[in-house]
């Protein structure tokens, strides 16, 4: 099991970006059956979503949550000591995003630049890895921006994964400071790999004409090998099988109780699946913010921007804060901060 502890480091800033464009679930009478959207809304937790332009990419999320964070906390563009970039839909394979992300927000030549990507567990994986590098001598500043737009790689024919996914990006700013002691757990099992998956594209299997042809899959779902397909059923399973245990994972590595997390901040999957989790734990839920209804499923950037978007005018110095992501890979990750003088940005559009 990898414990990861962080002394002297923490989150100064958050910010984030989602699209104008607005989609509601009720909608979808031409992929549902009119008298089943109102029992889908209900199950999935999710009203409606934000859509990217064609144009748009979670690059150009970043760059707008990223100016936004710096502009509200005047942070000097030579200060940014490592640019990391979090997502599954980056702008190209070659090169890598962050480099381009550096050039746009005016930083240094001497910023460090490098891209991650993981399934819905990245925020916290890429958190510990921002932790690191600023526990690191020679660093002070670390920017994290996490993107996503899924909306690209699901077909709108796709009754089980349309209704679900949501763009967005959030910007997140660690740095050296007066912080309290932070703990990662992070774990995968890709035993599970074929749970969450686009199956071409990649070195594997390359794209071929075959690819981009739409195919009727299991009970009627219309997809090409280049959009993403999940088991939501095995995804179900594995979740239940491992958050409820990491949570309380994190809470006897911390030495605290389940009553000494004032939020517990779950990856946006569906609503059902998060109550189920409190529930399991016999949690408050009334410390359980939740996002997904106006959002949707926003993939990796789903916990930072749970944080943002409810907690904005909510989070106190000192609140112990537990994050949860699991997702494709099969990986998960749980983590406990503790805030301190952070200052959180409103949402904005692009």
């Amino acid at each position: 099991m990898a414990i990861i502890k962080y002394k002297n480091v923490g989150i100064r800033a958050m910010s984030a970006c989602v699209p104008q464009k607005i989609i509601s679930n009720r909608d979808l009478g031409y992929l549902i059956p009119e008298s089943d959207i109102e029992k889908t809304i209900e199950n999935i937790g999710i009203e409606e979503r934000r859509l990217a332009d064609d144009d748009v990419c979670a690059s150009d999320l970043c760059y707008k949550a990223a100016k936004k964070l710096m502009e509200d906390n005047n942070i000097d563009s030579n200060s940014i000591d490592v640019l990391l970039f979090m997502s599954q839909t980056s702008d190209y394979r070659i090169p890598a995003t962050a480099p381009i992300l550096q050039h746009r927000l005016g930083l240094s030549r001497d910023t460090a630049c490098l891209d991650l990507s993981l399934g819905c567990s990245g925020y916290v994986y890429a958190l510990s890895t921002a932790f690191a590098y600023a526990s690191m001598e020679g660093v002070n500043r670390v920017l994290l921006l996490d993107g996503e737009t899924f909306s690209k790689i699901v077909n709108k024919r796709d009754k089980v994964d349309w209704p679900l996914y949501g763009d967005a990006a959030t910007a997140t700013l660690i740095e050296k400071g007066d912080f309290e002691e932070s703990v990662f757990i992070l774990k995968s099992d890709g035993a599970g790999e074929d749970a969450v998956k686009i199956p071409s594209g990649g070195m594997r299997n390359r794209v071929t004409a075959s690819s981009i042809l739409e195919r009727e899959r299991e009970e009627g779902n219309i997809r090409n090998d280049l959009e993403v397909y999940m088991d939501g059923m095995d995804v179900f399973n594995f979740a239940m099988s491992v958050v409820p245990k990491s949570v309380k994972e994190i809470v006897k590595e911390t030495d605290t109780t389940l009553d000494d997390i004032d939020w517990l901040v779950f990856h946006q999957a569906n609503k059902f699946m998060t109550d189920f989790f409190a529930k399991r734990l016999k949690f408050d839920m009334n410390k359980v913010p939740y996002c997904i209804q106006k959002y949707g499923n926003t993939s990796s950037t789903s916990v930072a921007l749970t944080i943002v978007s409810e907690l904005e005018s909510k989070l106190k110095n000192g609140d112990r804060v537990v994050m949860c992501g699991f997702g494709a890979g099969l990986s998960w990750g749980t983590a406990r901060i503790v805030f301190n003088n952070c200052k959180i940005s409103p949402v904005i559009e692009y």
